[in-house]
């Protein structure tokens, strides 16, 4: 069986999702990490029509990549204009890629009522264009936008639309659900009955792509099911990111051809990377990470029942269906006022901490669990603030560092928002160190003072440390302003997500104990020499 080429698109369609945006030197530090993971195509952009995207073509071409070949996105020549003569094909050729990938009209109604040109025109603006880039020596890829909605309409057009690709010379043919409303039974059928086309046309071996929406959440299942019936390219982007409701996820779609097909897409060594890369892809993008997403997400592996948690212990296929590693996630086990001795033991497992019954006396661990869970702490969701809880509860905490005293205060002027000011004063080693900082609200200024104190011991470690949420719940509103509260605070770095939380009647105290659960975390990590905190 023949690998199937794996072409990426984050870096061109996954930017037209909504809130995702790129530089030009973010793109490349992606293309580095797609190259690595094993990625045969990379599509940086559209050359033509974006002058960010030049940038990065010029970057691209001193990269020196080891899988991948770059891949420029274009269109067909416009309507009236010569290929020879048309600017944006003539980008395509000088962006330094070795793949153009050209976008066409396969819908007949797209040609009448959208470009309003003949039908005739269509097919030869499209074989005139491919046979231009073969001409300069690129390999050719004809994108068939909306290829399945105008084959369900008009079968013998679409079908021509392929021909005329191919009669001028493409490589690849690429089939797209552009609307992302074709059914996976659809699909099978079509692509097996446009097989036969391609087969007739071509002189020589022609690649079908599948390029698939998620408007209708069926991206993946369509792209596999595409690849089923005989696509031997799948187009896809990292975890899903795309326009409306997303591409297909290649995140996904690589562990399904790999481990439930048998196909090389990658190695095993490269699929071991997915994980990291996912998380790579959304921090680069400022996206906050999908736990849910399957096989990288971060709930992906994770057990809370105690019934389920038994059964895993005994034998994990029992309720996983690959091994969490091959894809770079590990299992994950929740501790919470359900848990018993064995989540507790599991969960130690999973932290790093030696089990030995003869030292953990986890009843404790389990009843002080119990315990604060009746207090409104909630530690299936706070694996930060669990770890240092039982390093705690067994005489292994060793803080970074020790709160002496800090002071907040909040000044609002008529005529402008509120801002506060914090005053901290916190102990590392016997050495005192007192900061000032600003912020935008009172969590803001205490962050930011924190931060300030720790960077004069621990240079730099917390600079790629952000917030990625921060959560307030009021546990019982019978007390009023005198109620209890919860905050769960999820922070990550470039490598990783972890969540710290406080409970107290005072929302700025809860607040202090998840920032500073959060830091110790973090710094912990790093003090024993391991930066992978998930």
């Amino acid at each position: 069986m023949e690998p199937i080429l794996l072409y990426d698109t984050t870096l061109r369609d996954g930017t037209q999702g909504e809130k995702i945006n790129f530089t030009a030197l973010d793109k490349l530090k992606v293309a580095r990490k797609l190259d690595d993971l094993g990625i045969h195509y990379i599509e940086g952009g559209w050359p033509g029509a974006s002058a960010k995207d030049w940038e990065f073509f010029q970057m691209a071409a001193q990269e020196p990549f080891r899988h991948a070949r770059m891949a420029a996105f274009g269109s067909t020549h416009k309507y009236g204009t010569a290929p020879e003569d048309d600017r944006q094909l003539q980008a395509v050729i000088e962006s330094g890629a070795s793949v153009g990938t050209l976008v066409g009209k396969s819908w007949d109604l797209h040609v009448n009522k959208i470009l309003g040109i003949p039908l005739d025109t269509n097919l030869d603006m499209i074989r005139s264009s491919i046979a231009h880039l073969k001409k300069n020596g690129l390999e050719a890829h004809y994108d068939a936008e909306h290829f399945f909605d105008g084959y369900k309409e008009n079968p013998e057009y679409a079908a021509k639309t392929v021909e005329a690709a191919v009669s001028g010379g493409a490589d690849a043919v690429v089939l797209c659900d552009t609307n992302g409303g074709t059914l996976p039974h659809e699909i099978e059928q079509i692509i097996e009955e446009i097989r036969a086309v391609i087969e007739k046309t071509a002189s020589g071996p022609v690649h079908i792509g599948i390029h698939t929406h998620n408007d209708s959440n069926l991206a993946v299942a369509n792209s596999i099911t595409a690849v089923h019936a005989g696509a031997t390219m799948v187009q896809g982007t990292i975890n899903g990111y795309g326009e409306r409701c997303g591409n297909a996820d290649l995140t996904s779609i690589i562990p399904i051809l790999k481990l439930k097909m048998g196909n090389e897409c990658i190695s095993n060594e490269n699929l071991a990377k997915l994980q990291k890369v996912s998380l790579y892809v959304s921090e680069t993008a400022n996206m906050t990470p999908v736990n849910s997403r399957p096989f990288v997400g971060k709930s992906a592996f994770t057990h809370k029942g105690g019934l389920h948690v038994d059964a895993i212990m005994k034998e994990p296929r029992s309720y996983e269906h690959i091994t969490p590693e091959l894809v770079g996630n590990k299992r994950r086990v929740l501790i919470s006022d359900m848990a018993g001795k064995g989540n507790i033991k599991y969960k130690a497992r999973e932290l790093g901490f030696p089990v030995d019954e003869n030292n953990y006396d986890y009843t404790e661990i389990v009843n002080t669990v119990k315990r604060l869970e009746q207090e409104g702490y909630q530690y299936d969701v706070a694996d930060g603030s669990l770890r240092i809880l039982m390093e705690k509860l067994t005489d292994r905490f060793k803080p970074c560092f020790e709160l002496e005293s800090f002071r907040v205060t909040v000044e609002k002027e008529k005529d402008r928002p509120c801002y506060s000011h914090a005053v901290i004063k916190i102990n590392v080693d016997g050495i005192e160190e007192i900061t000032a900082a600003e912020g935008h609200g009172p969590v803001s200024a205490l962050d930011n003072s924190l931060r300030k104190a720790l960077n004069n011991v621990y240079r730099n470690v917390l600079d790629p440390v952000h917030l990625v949420d921060f959560k307030v719940r009021v546990l019982d509103g019978r007390e009023g302003t005198e109620s209890k509260v919860r905050v769960l605070i999820e922070s990550r770095d470039e490598e990783a997500i972890w969540s710290t939380i406080g409970v107290s009647e005072d929302i700025i105290e809860a607040s202090w104990q998840a920032l500073a659960d959060s830091f110790q975390y973090k710094l912990a990590r790093v003090n024993n020499g391991n930066s992978q905190t998930q």
